[in-house]
């Protein structure tokens, strides 16, 4: 069991971090252009023809893939079957699985300069009975059997033939392990391609998410492996994966002037993805304890906003000039609120006095929580903020999910994704929004 993949979600900015961090990043920033989360043996790969050659993309995908602009892609945490008691199971009688394209299933790590397993016991272990699991019948203990959410993951696919599971590796705490994996990119790829491809599973996962936070700058902690250290990567990833997986990656949604956008060299790496997933959310919240108060998830830029290029359309206009194709962009969304405590002011700007209390971690709560206890009182910036006694919470709704959706058809992005699936409601009223 993993204590700090638990407690935290792995998609905070903290400035706190950035601070420590410019002096380490200032000589590689500047000396370029202006730089800134095992019944039986598994039935064969799904990947047909994997080819050494590096490749753009594929235009064309496997059958039962949705047209560009409508992919539905939503992140299971592995360690939410622990106390947050949710299961693959629940992505099914939540109405989920029959909305969504495509799973990321976080996290795998990164170690020694390899794609490593995150939790073995969650991921192909755990034994689930009868009751819980997704066709109805109970794990198996026999030699070489699959268990554990991989198994699970199986079945859901059996019932839902279009849906695609993408095994997303980093995120917030294990980020850490790029900076390795960046030396020899492609003895990286080749050790991720071997673990997604292990022939107990190799049929669950149709590629690969890398959650790399941040390249070339800081998140729990700093990396300096270089402006072209991403490209490297994603390069690779394609080599070894070929054509006819998937390849993506979560990026910054830090739109700011020599930000951690302009830190690497994302347009040049975008041409080996099939997507990415700009994290256009956590732009504020409650690790500035004093606040001003504001929403974590704005879709736009409104007066008084604490910083500027801390929106989804500045993030997705940056990314857009600087080369990456609309249709390679997906809106990113939060099933979960960010809030502070010791606040007096009703609107958005407010001081307070440190973050707001939630079940697993302090400032963040789950939508399915704070629907009830703390309904929304107020929008700003195309999002909902919420003030209930001495607490304001920012988080999305279903009518302002409605509001980003017609922004996203406008702009001719790719689709939605979302983080995660735990934070919403047993009948799915969040990813029921989404179109």
């Amino acid at each position: 069991m993993l204590g700090p993949h638990r407690i935290r979600t792995p998609r905070r900015l903290i400035a706190a971090a950035t601070a420590l961090c410019t002096a380490a990043l200032a000589g590689t920033l500047l000396a370029g252009p202006a730089s800134a989360a095992p019944t039986g043996t598994a039935p064969a790969a799904h990947h047909p023809a994997i080819t050494a050659a590096a490749a753009p993309a594929a235009v064309d995908r496997a059958a039962g893939s949705k047209a560009a602009g409508n992919k539905v892609v939503g992140y299971f945490t592995n360690w939410g079957v622990y106390d947050r008691n949710y299961h693959v199971k629940n992505i099914e009688t939540s109405g989920s699985a029959a909305k969504l394209t495509h799973i990321n299933y976080a996290f795998g790590n990164v170690q020694g300069g390899k794609c490593a397993i995150g939790d073995s016991y969650a991921d192909y272990d755990k034994a689930y009975p009868a009751d819980q699991s997704v066709d109805g019948t109970a794990d198996t203990w026999d030699n070489g059997a699959l268990r554990g959410n991989f198994h699970q993951l199986r079945e859901l696919k059996k019932l839902h033939p279009g849906l695609k599971v993408i095994w997303s590796f980093g995120g917030w705490t294990w980020s850490g392990g790029f900076a390795e994996a960046a030396r020899n990119p492609d003895a990286f790829a080749q050790s991720c391609r071997d673990l997604v491809e292990d022939k107990r599973w190799a049929d669950v996962f149709d590629g690969i998410d890398i959650d790399w936070e941040y390249p070339n700058a800081c998140g729990l902690t700093c990396d300096t492996s270089g402006r072209d250290a991403f490209t490297g990567v994603m390069r690779a990833l394609r080599s070894k994966f070929g054509s006819n997986a998937l390849v993506t990656a979560a990026i910054t949604a830090d739109a700011s002037a020599g930000g951690k956008m302009d830190a690497a060299d994302y347009a040049g790496a975008a041409q080996y993805v099939d997507w990415y997933n700009p994290m256009t959310y956590d732009y504020f919240g409650a690790w500035d304890a004093k606040g001003p108060t504001a929403p974590h998830s704005p879709l736009t830029a409104y007066s008084g906003i604490p910083r500027a290029g801390f929106n989804t359309t500045d993030t997705l206009t940056k990314l857009k000039g600087l080369g990456v194709p609309a249709s390679k962009l997906l809106l990113g969304i939060g099933f979960y609120g960010r809030g502070w405590s010791g606040v007096t002011q009703a609107a958005p700007g407010g001081t307070a006095t440190g973050a707001a209390p939630g079940k697993y971690e302090a400032g963040i709560e789950d939508y399915k929580v704070l629907k009830t206890r703390c309904p929304a009182t107020g929008t700003v910036g195309g999002t909902a903020y919420a003030k209930c006694g001495d607490q304001w919470w920012s988080y999305d709704t279903p009518q302002t999910i409605g509001s980003k959706m017609a922004f996203k058809n406008a702009q001719g992005l790719g689709g939605t994704f979302f983080w995660e699936l735990s934070g919403d409601t047993a009948n799915g009223e969040l990813i029921k929004s989404i179109s």
